[in-house]
């Protein structure tokens, strides 16, 4: 299941928000990103189409399971890249904008490998 990396920006947006707001709209999502609702309306139509987002009557935008695997996937990697970094001492800032980038690239080994090494001993 190769995704690419606006599709994967766009589901991990949603996640993020579902878990702010009550209900999740194009409108939320263009906010959140700074970009057109035009831009947002075309990327939604295209999750909907490859089934990682269900739209219902009143505009309101879920993820599917497929959806939410991969936006679960793509915010772990945000989360620990942009800690580890941070812990290296890169600034929040940067490490988090780093982070947004090596999400969409890291192979899944190397992130494995990050996620032990960064594990708390037990």
């Amino acid at each position: 299941m190769h995704v690419n990396e606006s599709a994967e920006n766009y589901l991990e947006t949603i996640l993020i928000l579902s878990k702010r707001l009550p209900v999740v709209r194009a409108v939320d999502i263009s906010e959140e990103l700074a970009f057109k609702k035009s831009s947002v309306s075309v990327a939604m139509k295209n999750l909907r189409e490859k089934e990682y987002i269900e739209v219902n009557k009143s505009g309101f935008i879920t993820l599917t399971e497929a959806g939410r695997q991969i936006a679960e996937m793509i915010l772990e990697r945000h989360e620990l890249l942009s800690s580890w970094l941070t812990s290296l001492g890169v600034d929040p800032a940067i490490a988090a904008e780093d982070a947004c980038k090596m999400e969409h690239v890291i192979s899944k080994q190397s992130f494995e490998a990050i996620k032990r090494h960064t594990a708390p001993s037990s």
